[in-house]
């Protein structure tokens, strides 16, 4: 070719022009292929100091591809045909080949419309059908949704979607002034391509109606030659509805600076539900238009992580940003989508050595392309299989089995306090800086922060096995309601509480350790955040609150058995055998003595049987079996991670076809979605999927709660009151000095007022007796509300389980599956497991009614006259 530049474009345009010198549109189209098949086989051989020439050639053959669909008036055959010559493996906009030259997509990017505006203007034929737009551009969105590469789906957001938008904007009415200034920088500014928008229906009818005046047509020209003004307003009354819907429409959209994607999405849907059809069928258009240009930013934040420069759907921390995602996408879907996009995102920031497959990407991109988020079930369905398929790859790939077993281990160590000598070391701790608070002066030094918390934490893991656990420095304390100044244990009696009615909100007991309300978090960082979500983590600290709970108040019962005893000791060396005083108060001291003791052994009693049954039957024995199934769906485990090691051969094959790879010695071996072994879940003893991981820790979680009577409602609602009442009890005797005996010095045997007993040992015995009845009736409510709930089918949580926080927070626990806490019970392993929880409940019922004092008949009424009698055989001392 010359290298004159008229001459370069006089023979570009004679090449061009020989599409439409052939009357046969096959012939043309099989020349088109021809062109761009040498085109893109020889293009990098281009001399680049030539390139614009030929730039300018691929324009030309542009403009006359256009030419030759107006001239076979856009049928959908020929256009099918010409869309498959671009992006068939060769085609200059082909996603899948790699020979393909990126610049050729980035140049016809970028004169794709101006040429397509500029072949409607001069059209081959007179009065051009309208150009079908969404056709036209589907290979452009198509190079968008599965185009690895960053640039290229921006350069065609830039050069196709932005533009066609920018024409969409009404015309705005300028100055002499501002449109001199326009004029000189015409060239700079985005083309307009409004001749490809206005031809539509309402243009059509104008033209039709100009033609059937100019034939004098008789349904509009009159016999005068005249046209009736009504005749015209009843031709066009059909759009006054319409336009008058999308004038508002614009005014709306005006009326704002910017709309984020899923505002806009939501308000055009809601103004699609209307009567008139016409309307609704417009407005349904503009949405689904819309909706189409936002899943092309989907595909491009789950496929390949990438976010958009304008309106992304995340922020770099990967937050969801308001108005991202319309109100029709499901909170599932929304937080699944956040979950895929940011685990592709991050391997790919991250240049992890395994990238998601392509053939899994492209199955990821197909699926999407089928529906939109107004249908709103078939959207849930494929966003939840995609994270099922990135769940799979993530699992085999860059979540190993060794993090979550480690993860699975410090989690049962500390919230499930597995380690006993760390978990009362912090229950120490605490205790000694709530002291240290009390007696401290006035000032900033009496409040308790989250930092005097952490430090807390550090002191106590100082001689455990926690010191040099690497995994304690995820662990921290939250205080939501603030700083606290701590306050002594209050006296207040819980009589009058009805604990035997079922609680209408959940019980819990986060803030029985400090006073206040206060959570143990565990911070989760990449890659086993994929594997622990936040719901996990609320019931990890609502399990730990429970536990820890339990433990601090065995811990003081303890300690004031300890003080009794060595107040009755120091006692005994004064007063011998007896308790000291007049024989006329001898046997009421003794009598409160003795009740005290009664009372100290009861609540001591109850909560070992019950600490110890949660600890050994369920804590134990479900962190057993957890570990039992990983170790079985795992015997050959890859312990050095993803590309180590040690891989059994039914992993090795997971892992190839995950990445893309068919192995050859796998024959007749069925591939599932995503790439995935369609046969991992048959081979359970060697291969553990990721779905099965996430139902076997969602099990385990379930029973604990179950098994440990936290999601029982009615339970937990006693149990507190119980604690509290072992804490009002040990308070009283602190504040006695440590015996619920006055000394003899303190008060005289024989009171003022003529009584047989003195006034300190008279009070004394009120309160504990006081004690001793309201820990009786919750004891006997506990038993029944137990016994009761070993009757209902299946054993598991209350009657209404959204009732329950935990459960609705578990809800959520799934990734995708609609898994409940009340699974089917189809299986005989749920049968199991329904049955091993029921039989631990019932081996606690059988400790508690040890001696039948339970179960058998009590008389419930009682006189003052045996009621120390009573009380003495009810602790089994008379």
């Amino acid at each position: 070719m010359s290298d004159k530049p008229l001459v370069q474009q006089a023979l570009a345009s004679e090449l061009a022009e020989l599409l439409l010198t052939s009357t046969s549109t096959e012939a043309s189209l099989a020349f088109l292929s021809g062109f761009w098949e040498a085109t893109v086989r020889e293009w990098n051989g281009i001399d680049r100091l030539r390139m614009d020439k030929y730039y300018m050639l691929i324009r030309r053959f542009t403009n006359a591809s256009f030419r030759l669909l107006i001239r076979a008036k856009w049928d959908s055959e020929t256009v099918d045909a010409y869309n498959g010559i671009l992006t068939r493996k060769g085609g200059p906009l082909c996603p899948d080949d790699i020979r393909v030259p990126a610049s050729l997509s980035y140049h016809l990017s970028d004169i794709y419309l101006e040429e397509l505006d500029k072949a409607m203007v001069n059209s081959p034929i007179p009065d051009p059908q309208p150009a079908p737009l969404c056709t036209l551009l589907s290979p452009f969105f198509i190079l968008a949704a599965r185009t690895p590469s960053n640039i290229t789906y921006q350069r065609i957001q830039s050069a196709l979607i932005d533009p066609l938008f920018a024409a969409l904007k009404p015309v705005r009415v300028e100055s002499e002034s501002e449109d001199t200034s326009r004029r000189k920088r015409q060239r700079l500014e985005e083309p307009d391509y409004s001749n490809l928008i206005l031809k539509d229906e309402y243009e059509n009818l104008v033209i039709e109606t100009e033609a059937k005046v100019l034939r004098r047509d008789s349904e509009l020209v009159g016999r005068g030659s005249f046209v009736p003004l009504s005749a015209i307003r009843a031709t066009f009354s059909e759009w006054e509805a319409p336009l008058a819907a999308l004038q508002a429409l614009v005014d709306k959209l005006q009326a704002e600076q910017h709309w984020p994607p899923g505002t806009l999405i939501d308000m055009l849907m809601n103004k699609a539900r209307t009567g008139v059809h016409r309307i609704s069928d417009i407005i349904s258009r503009l949405s689904e238009a819309v909706q189409r240009v936002w899943r092309t930013q989907l595909i491009a934040f789950l496929v390949h992580g990438t976010l958009s420069p304008t309106d992304p759907f995340v922020s770099d921390k990967y937050v969801l940003l308001d108005g991202a995602i319309p109100r029709c996408v499901s909170a599932q879907s929304r937080e699944s989508i956040v979950y895929v996009g940011r685990a592709i995102g991050t391997v790919k920031a991250a240049k992890w050595q395994k990238q998601l497959p392509r053939s899994l990407a492209m199955e990821h991109t197909k699926m999407l392309e089928r529906v939109l988020p107004q249908d709103q079930h078939a959207f849930d369905h494929i966003i939840a299989d995609i994270r099922t398929n990135v769940s799979e790859w993530l699992w085999l790939n860059v979540l190993t089995r060794k993090d979550v077993e480690d993860a699975v281990d410090s989690l049962a160590n500390y919230f499930l306090l597995r380690n006993g000598e760390f978990g009362l070391a912090v229950i120490r701790e605490i205790e000694r800086l709530k002291i240290s608070r009390l007696t401290a002066r006035a000032g900033p030094s009496t409040m308790i922060r989250e930092q005097d918390l952490h430090l807390a934490l550090l002191r106590s893991s100082l001689g455990t096995t926690a010191q040099h656990d690497p995994s304690l420095s995820h662990l921290h304390f939250l205080m939501p309601s603030g700083p606290l100044r701590p306050l002594l244990p209050s006296l207040a009696s819980t009589a009058g509480k009805n604990v035997s009615a079922s609680g209408q909100e959940q019980t819990t007991f986060d803030d029985l350790l400090l006073g206040t309300p206060l959570i143990l978090t565990y911070t989760v960082t990449w890659p086993l955040d994929l594997f622990l979500q936040p719901s996990d983590l609320h019931i990890y600290a609502a399990l730990f609150a429970y536990l820890s709970s339990i433990r601090k108040t065995h811990t003081r019962i303890h300690a004031c058995w300890t003080s009794l005893s060595n107040a009755q000791r120091a006692r005994r060396r004064w007063t011998g055998l007896g308790e000291g005083g007049t024989a006329e108060d001898l046997e009421v001291r003794q009598a409160l003595l003795r009740c005290g003791w009664g009372v100290v052994r009861e609540m001591n009693w109850f909560l070992e049987t019950l600490l110890e049954y949660v600890m050994t039957d369920v804590v134990d024995a479900e962190f057993r079996r957890l570990k039992v199934q990983l170790g079985q769906s795992g015997s050959n485990k890859d312990t050095a991670g993803a590309g180590g090691s040690g891989v059994t051969p039914s992993q090795s094959t997971s892992s190839q076809v995950a990445r893309g790879v068919t192995p050859s010695h796998s024959v007749g071996s069925q591939v599932g979605r995503g790439g995935l072994p369609a046969s991992a879940s048959a081979s359970g003893s060697t291969y553990l999927d990721f779905t099965t991981l996430r139902n076997i820790h969602s099990t385990y979680l379930e029973r604990l709660l179950v098994g440990s009577l936290v999601a029982n409602s009615e339970l937990t609602c006693i149990i507190r009151p119980i604690l509290e009442v072992c804490e009002r009890f040990v308070a009283q005797v602190e504040r006695w000095g440590g015996d619920v005996l006055p000394a003899l010095l303190f008060e005289g045997s024989i009171g003022a007022d003529d009584s047989t007993v003195g006034g300190m040992v008279r009070e004394r015995w009120a309160v504990v007796a006081e004690i001793n009845d309201t820990l009786h009736s919750l004891l006997e409510s506990f038993y029944e509300q137990l016994s009761t709930s070993t009757s209902k089918q299946p054993f598991n949580v209350t009657g209404d389980a959204s009732k329950s926080i935990l459960m609705n927070k578990s809800v959520a626990n799934t990734t995708g599956f609609h898994t409940t806490f009340v699974r089917p019970r189809a299986g005989r392993g749920n049968a199991d497991g329904d049955g091993d929880v029921r039989r631990h409940v019932e081996r606690l019922l059988l400790r508690l009614d040890f001696n039948g004092g339970f179960s058998g008949p009590r008389i419930r009424q009682r006189t003052a006259a045996n009621d120390a009698e009573d009380i003495l055989k009810q602790g089994g001392l008379a």
